[in-house]
């Protein structure tokens, strides 16, 4: 089971030198991989609409002030030699197909192959008003034609595409990624949708436990969760085995309420043991992966909390 770290591209620790900093030394301390988040630009975060939090707010301070992913994992890439970039997750509907996937290729490539590409429909109607050219109740769909065209792009050396929202002819795109026959994709969300999207094309379903629609914070829950990807995928006609299960938690120890809404123990709550044991427990269940978001107020106490975590947590396990 990999296990990485959220590399924060927002609030105090998106500075240059903090992110820099982060990089390195957790590429140094050997995690498997990092993470950056996908916002082009927010509203007021002070008004609940945060999906992934019990009151509705960010997580994290001043995330208004905030880096574009692409350009920011290029950076990274350019400052590490060894640890894997996910893309956690791209916003597919945020830019167009050709140009998204000409520049997740440029990055793969520049890289030297270790980017991942996880993905999302989004979820912030505001955000898309201002960004997107597609409109936002037909995000879903927009994402999977999206993703359909990357992989066109990605593999075939004549592309030729005529979907609802794009079409191409006579066109190419190289170089294409160096990893064949493309970097993998993990599929973010949590709803029908989603697993459905992930059955189909993904590499990894990669959930976030503490979505207050569809909550995947116990492990009954995540359990049953991975238990629809396999059937999801059966359907689609594809090796359930195919498919990998990438797991993001947002917050761990005493900072989660030990009891969730079904009755069971929440995920991650508890003692460096406790958590240790979540950790043994979802890669028995078929775990992959998994992220963890080390925030703390300045780079080097987040740092300290990944040295020591590495030492309490990982190497327990």
């Amino acid at each position: 089971m990999q296990i990485g770290f959220n590399l924060p591209n927002s609030g105090p620790l998106s500075a240059v030198a903090d992110m820099t900093r982060i990089a390195a030394e957790g590429e140094a301390m050997g995690f498997d991989y990092l993470t950056l988040t996908d916002h082009v630009v927010l509203p007021d975060t002070k008004v609940p609409g945060y999906p992934y939090s019990e009151s509705g707010a960010f997580y994290e301070e001043a995330p208004t002030e905030r880096h574009e992913q692409l350009i920011g994992m290029a950076y990274i890439a350019a400052k590490t030699s060894r640890i894997r970039l996910v893309a956690a997750v791209l916003v597919v509907p945020h830019r167009p197909a050709v140009l998204a996937a000409k520049m997740l290729a440029t990055l793969d490539v520049l890289s030297g192959g270790r980017l991942v590409v996880g993905i999302g429909a989004g979820w912030l109607k505001t955000e898309f008003d201002a960004v997107v050219t597609t409109p936002f109740a037909e995000r879903g769909a927009v994402t999977d034609e999206y993703i359909d065209t990357f992989r066109v792009l990605w593999t075939e050396a004549k592309p030729r595409f005529a979907g609802r929202y794009t079409k191409f002819d006579g066109i190419v795109l190289e170089p294409k990624p160096v990893q064949r026959p493309y970097p993998p994709i993990w599929v973010g969300g949590e709803g029908g949708p989603a697993l459905r999207r992930a059955a189909r094309v993904g590499d990894a379903w990669y959930p976030i436990g503490s979505n207050n629609q569809h909550l995947l914070d116990t492990l009954p829950r995540l359990r049953a969760g991975i238990a629809r990807l396999r059937k999801a995928t059966t359907d689609a006609g594809r090796d359930p085995a195919s498919v990998g299960v990438s797991y993001r938690v947002k917050r761990y120890g005493a900072a989660v309420p030990p009891r969730a809404s079904d009755g069971e123990r929440r995920l991650f709550s508890g003692s460096d043991a406790d958590v240790a044991g979540d950790l043994r427990a979802l890669r028995d269940a078929g775990v992959t992966a998994i992220d963890i978001d080390f925030d703390r107020p300045d780079a080097a106490t987040m740092l300290a909390e990944m040295r020591r975590f590495r030492a309490a947590v990982i190497e327990k396990i």
